[in-house]
């Protein structure tokens, strides 16, 4: 694996989280699909494209790409060696030839000058140590005129899973979500911070959007439940509690989510992000 830069972050993407995702990356990507249409059509992938997906995961999207894109090509990128097995044995279960997976640092990445036509991610930038070196990399990374295009969550509280997990207040030491400048999930939650790290890192015609779309948790309430205290951030919360806080945190959020089961019994919660495209300059 190259250089790593952001060791904090390749530590949880190789450790228990990265295990988590890759072991759930089914639900994950029922949670987070309503995305990939709106994604892929605004980095105007073509069917002869060169593209990168940032952040891969276990390779939904890079699979979307390759498919869209069959003349062309497309390298997933990740930290995470537990995303990417998945994604490699996903792709060759399915016959995805044009696809390929690197595991890296976007930050640091030794990428080749102008080989890519776009650059997509979803919610997988979120995450870079140093924003503005990392979108350099990339914008160096995409030919002249080349299209970025990537999905990011916006306000905390604009998203249904947030005001799940913070309706446990009264139980669990369930603190801020993120601070914009931070690497997290919501380090890219305001618009100005998008436009002024990407300008920064030398892209034009920068576009943030606001997009919305609602995502299957679970096959009910109670399984939503679980699965919500599964993740990285309802795991650290459960540890930090006792038995009892515990056990009533898990009876609030599954009354919570009741009131978010539609007529076939899954858990549908909205997800609002920022669509956001730019440009690398034209020569």
């Amino acid at each position: 694996m190259p250089d790593i830069v952001n060791s904090e972050q390749a530590q949880a993407w190789n450790g228990p989280e990265g295990a988590h995702w890759a072991r759930n990356q089914d639900r994950w990507n029922a949670v987070n699909e309503g995305f990939n249409e709106p994604l892929l059509d605004a980095a105007g992938i073509t069917e002869d494209h060169r593209t990168l997906d940032l952040g891969c995961g276990s390779g939904q999207t890079t699979r979307l790409v390759a498919l869209r894109a069959p003349q062309g090509r497309v390298l997933g990128l990740d930290l995470s060696g537990p995303m990417l097995t998945e994604a490699r044995a996903r792709a060759e279960r399915e016959g995805v030839a044009n696809a390929s997976f690197a595991q890296g640092d976007a930050q640091v990445y030794p990428f080749e000058a102008g080989t890519f036509d776009a650059a997509i991610s979803r919610y997988g930038v979120m995450f870079f140590a140093d924003p503005v070196a990392a979108f350099g990399n990339v914008g160096r990374a995409l030919r002249p005129g080349g299209r970025l295009a990537f999905v990011c969550p916006a306000d905390a509280m604009l998203n249904d899973w947030v005001a799940a997990v913070a309706s446990l207040r009264d139980f669990l030491p369930v603190g801020d979500f993120g601070r914009a400048g931070l690497p997290g999930m919501f380090s890219l939650a305001s618009p100005d911070r998008i436009r002024d790290v990407l300008t920064a890192a030398g892209f034009i015609g920068i576009t943030v959007n606001q997009a919305r779309a609602y995502g299957v948790w679970g096959r009910g309430a109670e399984d939503a439940a679980e699965f919500l205290l599964e993740t990285g951030p309802g795991r650290s919360l459960m540890e930090q509690a006792d038995t009892t806080a515990r056990a009533r945190a898990r009876h609030i959020l599954t009354d919570h989510l009741r009131d978010h089961e539609a007529a076939d019994g899954t858990v549908r919660l909205c997800s609002t992000s920022w669509l956001v495209t730019a440009d690398r300059p034209a020569d």
